[in-house]
């Protein structure tokens, strides 16, 4: 397992578990990263990173990246 901030760009993972906070956790799972979900970091920008997750693209800040392990 690892933070999705390490992810290669263009690579499929899948979420194995989502930490933080509560109201952390029920942000994230609400933007759709539950346990089982495909993910694919798609870019970079300024701290921020893109992720395509369930047919949407999702831009959230490294911090809460760092909380998504996969």
């Amino acid at each position: 397992m690892m933070p999705l901030t390490i992810a290669a760009v263009g690579e499929t993972n899948v979420v194995k578990k989502v930490g933080g906070s509560p109201e952390v956790k029920k942000h994230l799972e609400n933007l759709g990263f539950v346990a089982g979900s495909d993910v694919v970091v798609v870019n970079e920008l300024a701290g921020n990173i893109i992720v395509k997750i369930k047919e949407a693209r999702v831009a959230i800040s490294r911090e809460m990246a760092m909380k998504i392990m996969v």
